[in-house]
């Protein structure tokens, strides 16, 4: 049975359309990997189909089953991704001069965002009856694919940069899969997985290219649209960090459909955050001549040189209104320990950039301090302790003596009248 709300998939590039129920990951219009493919939909069928409690509690991504491009008769493959919170961040917002709030998607099953794409994938390739599936990832999608993967009862072989962060790849390894960490970087990881996809038919999730990962990953917006109209207010902008470009691009197009159905009566602007050192997207939108696909960067999950959904993320910046900042190392280590420090939300580096493009952006005038912001933590900290151990002090090392600590913190009496 075919996916009555989904009408085709067309090229970004040229427009050729085809068919959604075939397995096709780019247009063959075009050479290499360039021909991305956006799924277009019959929103009359799917605001006919979706029933959700708008404004109402979000128990997993399927609230908004009717906007996914999943068959009918799919057995869907979940581990309850999505619902994440939107949390208040009264700390935050003071420390940083603007009212923020922060949506947490480090708290999905795998700890990362990606899970909304990993279960889409699964589901997918379950019912077009492959036994194999495989991506490229710097670290995150290769967890979530695997956990998804095991789930489902599926083989899962996934291609890794040799620099990966260990954590990263244990996480795999426990859901069974196998790791093969390339010894290159992550654009060369992905062009292998690519190579391997044609050569041996596995199914390939990378959400670059799968046209139906980002359709995962705009369930994030279709929850931040859903938690605005609880909330009785829009935010003025939501921030993400762009790696490949298409979680940002996922986010808006979920946004954007809740918007031109009348669910909500406006939208925020986009702001992507990008590394100093991996700025292939933000160099685009901003016509810079000079741009360099290699990557440097320490937030793994963004470092990547030749992003596949530049058309994508560059389209959702601009139909927003919105823009994008480039933040250093730095300045994400800083805002790491920032959003642990004032909220107790533990982030890796990718997932803190966008607290770092805030900072950024009000330098610069691009938000106003009366505006509201949220930003979107998109992994768990957990997952690159060693970047965590770069942005803090580290631990204080003393022997098991009451004086060791009234060194640190001065007598009890002296503490007590300082109170």
């Amino acid at each position: 049975m075919g996916m009555t709300q989904v009408t085709t998939l067309e090229c970004t590039l040229c427009g050729a359309e085809y068919d959604p129920n075939r397995i096709i990951y780019t247009c063959p219009e075009h050479e290499g990997v360039k021909g991305i493919l956006e799924v277009t939909y019959d929103y009359d069928a799917i605001d006919d189909a979706f029933d959700g409690d708008l404004g109402g509690p979000i128990a997993s991504q399927w609230k908004y089953e009717a906007f996914l491009p999943v068959a009918a008769d799919a057995d869907i493959v979940t581990l309850n991704e999505g619902g994440t919170d939107l949390f208040d961040a009264p700390n935050l917002s003071a420390a940083l001069g603007v009212e923020t709030l922060v949506k947490d998607d480090g708290r999905n099953p795998t700890g990362c965002f990606k899970d909304r794409a990993s279960a889409i994938a699964v589901t997918k390739a379950k019912h077009a009856g492959r036994d194999i599936i495989t991506c490229a990832s710097t670290g995150n999608a290769a967890a979530s694919l695997s956990g998804y993967a095991a789930r489902g009862g599926m083989d899962c072989r996934i291609f890794v940069p040799g620099d990966a962060p260990t954590g990263k790849l244990a996480q795999p390894l426990v859901y069974g899969a196998d790791v093969l960490a390339v010894n290159g970087n992550y654009d060369e990881a992905y062009d292998l997985s690519v190579e391997v996809t044609e050569k041996y038919g596995w199914y390939n999730r990378n959400a670059a290219i799968n046209p139906f990962q980002v359709e995962g990953k705009r369930t994030v917006g279709h929850e931040l649209a859903d938690q605005s109209i609880a909330r009785g207010h829009v935010p003025d902008w939501v921030v993400f960090s762009m790696g490949d470009g298409c979680t940002i691009a996922g986010a808006w197009k979920g946004f954007k459909e809740f918007y031109d159905l009348g669910y909500v009566d406006d939208h925020p602007k986009m702001l992507g955050v990008q590394a100093e050192g991996a700025s292939a997207i933000h160099d685009a939108f901003h016509n810079h001549e000079d741009i360099d696909d290699i990557a440097e960067t320490l937030a793994d999950s963004i470092a990547v040189g030749r992003p596949r959904n530049t058309i994508k993320a560059c389209r959702a910046l601009e139909q927003s209104g919105g823009t994008s900042v480039l933040v250093s190392d730095e300045e994400i280590l800083e805002a790491e320990t920032l959003l642990g420090s004032t909220e107790g939300i533990y982030s890796e580096p990718a997932g803190a950039a966008p607290i770092a493009g805030v900072q950024t952006a009000l330098d610069r005038g691009i938000i106003e301090q009366d505006e509201t912001v949220v930003v979107v933590s998109t992994g768990f900290g957990l997952k690159d302790t060693k970047s965590a151990e770069k942005a803090t002090g580290g631990v204080d090392r003393i022997d098991p003596e009451i004086a060791e600590v009234e060194g640190l913190y001065g007598t009890a009496e002296e503490a007590a009248a300082d109170d």
